[in-house]
């Protein structure tokens, strides 16, 4: 596992729409490399997710943990059905360091995507898992949480 560098805002590559992963990039020992790569700059810089895209690869590949579980790659995320009912609550990103703002997102999203193995998985997400795979499935669309704050807010120095 390698730490990678996290891409901070302004870098253009933030904003470039990532391509899906095709048949050839299951189980491929590149794909495994990244998935573990990002898993490794994720848990470093202590984050709760973190998309391809933020270390400037350009390929639809998320890492989410939130709760128990270990982290856990997802490929090709889709959200294919969200709430009605949204909520605001305030997030911070890898690629915007010191920077925090409160987001309204969906309570609850229905998410499909496939694994390492090209297994497809379809489930949903509430609270806060919810709102992380919004924000990273937002980085594999080329868009930051900045673009969708409602306002900041300031967080005292630890």
């Amino acid at each position: 596992m390698t730490h990678r560098t996290v891409l901070t805002s302004p870098n253009t590559e933030l904003r470039t729409i990532s391509t899906e992963m095709v048949a050839a990039d299951f189980s491929d020992s590149k794909t495994i490399q990244l998935a573990k790569d990002l898993i490794e700059t994720m848990k470093l810089e202590n984050g709760i997710g973190i998309a391809a895209p933020q270390i400037g690869i350009h390929k639809r590949i998320i890492i989410v943990n939130v709760g128990e579980d270990d982290p856990r790659a997802f490929l090709n995320p889709k959200i294919l059905s969200k709430s009605f009912l949204k909520s605001e609550s305030e997030e911070g990103c890898l690629s915007v360091p010191g920077v925090f703002g409160i987001v309204k997102r969906h309570r609850s999203v229905t998410v499909t995507a496939q694994d390492l193995k090209g297994e497809t998985m379809t489930f949903r997400a509430d609270g806060l898992m919810a709102i992380v795979f919004q924000h990273e499935i937002d980085h594999l669309d080329g868009i930051l949480f900045i673009d969708k704050v409602i306002r900041y807010t300031a967080r005292p120095t630890l």
